[in-house]
This record gives structure tokens, sequence and C-alpha cells, in this order.
């Protein structure tokens, strides 16, 4: 359950506050535990680094976001004061990007479609998987193509202040998890997928979550409980990500009929599935390599739109089969 937002503003913002300014007041001290512990990987300096970024920066988008505010006033809905929201997105995004990128020595390497620029909406349906993978993809959209990210969250993440008030303030969708409010989320995707213009992409997680081997095993149940056995015996065919979770994906096409569909698959994080893992692994020994395809609308099938998916899906989960780094974490 996600606290009032009274609540969120008056108690989680200043507590976001007053931790940013505990940590740079124990910086030192921080600094100095990282080098003597850092056994020549350095992996507490390359931690602390990056938590006093994030923490700094998301404390500069909060008082970004009270000037704005107090500037835009009754004017909060304009496109102008939306466009100043995107532009805040953008520079913590590329901040956060190249921290990132120096602190885990992370190599990113993306294959992208050669006729990718459209000046049509696009509807992005990504694989879930890793630590970082939605920061990375929002990053892309908009300083890479221009685009303005409407973003499906989970409600969970209003919790962080920073994240709460910049795409509160945007077309974005907070949806319950929860499979009571499942009817819910999907008109909330389909009222998002409706106000998409050429600047537009919409982006969709369908699996729903980040991918674990665990998670999958519990999908491929769920479908046989409910009687898709279908879609059962498919997802059992793609053993590196969750079968789909099709209904609000359907609802954002049905929605946005003028749209492309572009779809990314990712591999090189999706290994690290826990706290230990991301120590263990730093800094990283191996690209993170993406794929992106571009389906243009007028070749998304009318009927069977949920075979289709799948037949998408299997070419994500082939393509992550045949790119995933072969090389073992030290």
């Amino acid at each position: 359950m996600v606290p009032p937002r009274f609540v969120r503003r008056l108690v989680f913002a200043p507590l976001l506050v007053a931790i940013t300014l505990l940590v740079l007041a124990a910086s030192p001290l921080l600094l100095l535990v990282g080098l003597i512990a850092g056994r020549g990987r350095h992996r507490l300096l390359r931690i602390f680094a990056v938590a006093v970024t994030w923490l700094t920066l998301e404390t500069a988008v909060l008082f970004a976001c009270l000037g704005l505010w107090a500037a835009g006033g009754s004017r909060a809905r304009t496109a102008a004061y939306r466009e100043r929201h995107y532009a805040l997105c953008g520079w913590f995004l590329r901040h956060v990007y190249a921290v990132g990128r120096r602190a885990f020595d992370l190599d990113v390497e993306i294959q992208e479609p050669l006729n990718a620029a459209t000046d049509r909406p696009v509807i992005v349906l990504s694989r879930h998987a890793g630590p970082g993978d939605s920061f990375l993809i929002v990053h892309h959209l908009i300083s890479v193509y221009g685009r303005r990210p409407c973003i499906v969250l989970k409600a969970a993440l209003r919790l962080d202040p920073a994240v709460d008030l910049v795409l509160g303030r945007l077309p974005n969708a907070f949806v319950p998890s929860s499979a009571v409010a499942r009817g819910q989320a999907v008109a909330e995707i389909a009222r998002l997928a409706a106000g998409l213009d050429s600047r537009s992409a919409m982006l969709i997680f369908p699996e729903g979550g980040n991918f674990t081997p665990r998670r999958r095993v519990r999908a491929i149940r769920r479908l046989r409980r409910e009687g898709h056995l279908a879609e059962a015996r498919r997802a059992r065919e793609m053993p590196n990500v969750l079968p789909p979770q099709l209904a609000g994906t359907l609802a954002a096409i049905e929605a946005a009929p003028g749209a492309d569909i572009v779809f990314v698959a990712h591999t090189g994080v999706d290994d690290l599935l826990s706290a230990g893992d991301i120590w263990r692994r730093m800094p990283m020994d191996q690209p993170l390599r993406a794929r992106w395809w571009r389906v243009p609308h007028e070749e998304i099938p009318a009927e069977d739109r949920e075979r289709w998916m799948y037949e998408w899906w299997g070419r994500v989960d082939e393509w992550i089969a045949e790119n995933r780094p072969r090389t073992e974490a030290k």
C-alpha cells in the first residue's frame, strides 16, 4: 500500500534530503574505508561513488521540482511545463549513466534498426532483467531518439520521492501489482496509449517483473492453472524470458493503432539476481548487449495478436541465448 500523497511529500522527501546530507557529511570516512577495503577491485569505493551520486542527484531533482512548481503554478499542464520535466529527467539519467559506466566499467553495445527514426509514436516492449535496465532504456529514448517516454511503472515506485514528483507530473501510469487490480491497470495503460503523439514512446515491460528462473517456473505454473496450456507450452520453450502478460500490451496497441512497435532484448546483467551477485561481479568483466527491432504499425496483425506477441517474444529469447556473454564471473 502506497502512503497518501501528503505523507510522501511531508515525510519521504525531507527524509531523502536528510539522508543525503548525512552521507555527504560522512563521505570522507566512507571514502577512506572504501580505499582501505578495496583489495584491488575497489568494490566499496565504486558503490560509494554511485550511492553518493544517486542521492545528490535525487536531492537536486527534488529542489528543481520545487522550483518548477513555484514557477509553473496553474500552468502545470502546459507543454512547456512538461518539457522542463522531460529535460530534468534527461539531465538526471545522463549523469547516472555516465557515473554508472565509470564506476562499474560497464560497456554498453546496442544494435539498433537502421530505420528506427520515425515521426510516429512507438510502443516499446522490453525484456526486464537485471538492475538498471529501465534506466538505460529511458536514457536512450530521451538522449538518443529525443523521445518523450510514457512509462508503465509499479505503484510502489512512488515511494521514491524524485520518481514520484517528476514522473507523477508527466503522462505516466503507476499501476498496482496485485491481481485484483489488474483490470484497473489495463484501463490505465489504454488511457495512456490513447494520448500518444509523434514524439511519444510508451515503455512497457510485458513480463511484469525482473526475470529470474524461479519466477519463470511460477509463471508457467500459473498459465497451466488458468487453463492457458498452449501458452504454457510455448513459455517452456523460452528459457531466457518470462511469458508475457499480454492484456496491457494488447490494450496499448488497440488504443494507439498508429503506433509502431519496438521490441528490446538485452543481456549481460541478467544473471545479477542478488546484491551478492552484483558485489562479486564488480567491476563488470563483460558487456551489456542490447538489440532493438522496430515493427511498423502496418505489419502488426489485426487478428491473433497473442500468437504474434509470443512469436516475437520467442525471437527475443533466441537473441538472448545467442548473445549472452560466455565468460564466468570472477
